[in-house]
């Protein structure tokens, strides 16, 4: 592949980083134009036929509507729903009985429960709703959405009942057990990290771990120790959301055994006794959440087999190696939140009138974020199906040789960068990793483990950046935002300031450093510990 293919392979993606980062494009539009490059390019310089790159086309728009776009609407729906019934003042309530800090809180939801919405669900809920919340709290809403895609780029290889990496194993035909095992080797110090990240984007710099490094610690520790534990002894399935729930009990105990409350990290919140109900009635979705996730889930084959046969598959991409899209329309993240909104909303006293007022809105609020994502997702499937994106790949392996290992994590991010998905990437260059370990030692079958493993983990350092993940986190906290100022009656000057803040331009800015300092830190662990875990 020429020098001058691989750049124009590359263009799509640089305009977005320039459109979006330095020209300060609207996300929405920015996209759009990445989609309009990426198919000129695919049909003039890649050799496609047009009418095979708009069925590529038609393929992403199905995708984007069914699943991503149905998980993020029904999220923010249930969101904006608990907001409507008054049910988050009761759930503020009961977060600040945990602690009043916010370093704790933030702990609590960006880590604990982003990685629980992350087991669960995937698809960007788990940016989406603790991001949300976090606003509604009156956390800066910059500093809520950049704390959750940090702290998601760790579990996001696990997520949706760990779906990235069991299909990672199923394309690749590795075993997922030890895929899993190196996946978390490789992961551990990030794992240990990201908390106090966490911390320190909310707090305003490392200072704020004065008072709360143990607790931020023993949080870190609580994912990588029964994430290892569990991938060694049981494969991948439960190794976030086992340890999101041991996550958010370390939390709590230690907000309990060291009492933190310090002054300039003090939220002011109502203090109120919650009884049992009332709390139980306003956290009713999220538990509904949890229970029919839980239920529908692969871990429950005699309910999950018969929902997944309520299926349709669709030829729509017409070119080479072209499969029937499937449409799953019961056992899939967004259905099952959606319905524990509307029973949660009947349970909070709502009429249905009143639910469907909400949902109108949700819509209105995302009507923007819908194209974005759109226009990312069909760029990805354009990018994909032409070759671009193995061309982007393949010039990388050819370039690194026997260091490839130390840059293996970029292929695995960039496919998350274009595509927004652990599993998309993963799908994406799998096979280039297993690949370029064959051409590094040929048949060593523990080195097609270890770079496919740094695929599937890199991956969710890629989405930590990609426009879609930023684009979910705005979409999700710019009505937060909206219902704040209006509670709070935040003066105009500040209220504008505060929407400024969400721009996709400042939040990739701010998240650039966290993403480049992973990337690193990932490709050493890479690269040198091949001697280590490979034998």
């Amino acid at each position: 592949m020429s020098a001058l293919m691989v750049f124009l392979a590359l263009l799509p993606i640089l305009w977005l980083v320039v459109g979006l980062a330095v020209l300060k494009v609207p996300a929405w539009k920015a996209c759009s134009i990445a989609f309009i490059m990426s198919f000129i390019i695919a049909v003039f310089a890649f050799g496609q036929s047009a009418g095979i790159m708009f069925s590529a086309f038609l393929e992403g728009v199905a995708l984007a509507i069914w699943p991503i776009l149905l998980v993020i609407t029904a999220a923010i729906f249930t969101y904006n729903l608990v907001v409507h019934t008054k049910a988050m003042e009761t759930i503020k309530t009961m977060l600040t009985s945990v602690s009043p800090d916010m370093r704790i809180l933030s702990l609590l939801l960006a880590w604990g429960f982003g990685a629980f919405m992350e087991g669960m669900a995937g698809f960007g809920t788990a940016v989406a709703i603790p991001a949300a919340m976090m606003v509604g709290l009156g956390f800066d809403p910059l500093k809520s959405i950049v704390a959750c895609l940090v702290a998601n780029s760790v579990p996001t290889t696990f997520g949706s009942i760990a779906i990235p990496t069991t299909t990672l194993a199923s394309l690749t035909s590795l075993d997922a057990q030890p895929l899993s095992v190196f996946i978390s080797d490789q992961l551990f110090i990030l794992d240990v990290l990201s908390p106090f990240f966490v911390v320190a984007i909310m707090g305003g710099g490392i200072k704020a771990l004065k008072g709360v490094f143990i607790p931020t610690l023993l949080a870190g520790l609580a994912l990588a120790v029964p994430e290892l534990l569990l991938c060694t002894v049981m494969g991948p399935e439960l190794a976030v959301i086992g340890p999101s729930l041991i996550i958010m009990a370390v939390i709590v105990i230690c907000a309990k055994i060291f009492k933190i409350d310090d002054p300039e990290y003090r939220i002011d919140a109502e203090v109120r006794a919650v009884s049992t109900g009332e709390g139980i009635r306003a956290a009713m979705p999220f538990i509904l959440i949890f229970v029919l996730l839980l239920f529908t889930s692969k871990l429950i084959p005699a309910i999950n087999a018969p929902l997944n046969t309520i299926r349709t598959a669709v030829p729509i991409y017409q070119g080479v190696g072209a499969k029937p899209y499937t449409f799953v329309w019961i056992a899939t993240p967004g259905i099952m939140i959606f319905l524990s909104a509307f029973i949660g909303g009947f349970v909070q006293k709502a009429g249905f009138g009143e639910m469907l007022g909400v949902l109108g809105q949700t819509f209105k609020g995302l009507k923007f974020t819908y194209v974005t994502i759109i226009a990312v997702v069909v760029t990805a499937k354009v990018m994909t199906y032409s070759g671009m994106t193995a061309a982007i790949a393949g010039a990388l392996v050819a370039a690194t040789g026997s260091m490839y290992p130390l840059f293996a994590p970029l292929v695995g991010a960039l496919g998350a960068f274009i595509t927004g998905s652990g599993t998309n990437s993963n799908v994406l260059f799998g096979p280039l990793q297993t690949a370029a370990a064959n051409q590094l030692e040929p048949g060593n079958t523990q080195l097609s483990l270890w770079l496919a493993a740094v695929n599937s983990g890199s991956a969710g350092i890629g989405k930590m950046f990609s426009p879609q993940s930023i684009a979910i986190g705005i979409g999700a906290v710019a009505p937060a935002l909206e219902a704040y100022i209006s509670e709070q009656k935040v003066e105009s000057g500040k209220a504008d300031q505060l929407r400024k803040s969400i721009e996709p331009s400042v939040i990739m800015k701010t998240v650039a450093k966290y993403f480049i300092l992973y990337i690193v830190v990932i490709g050493l662990i890479c690269y040198f510990g091949q001697s280590v875990f490979l034998h």
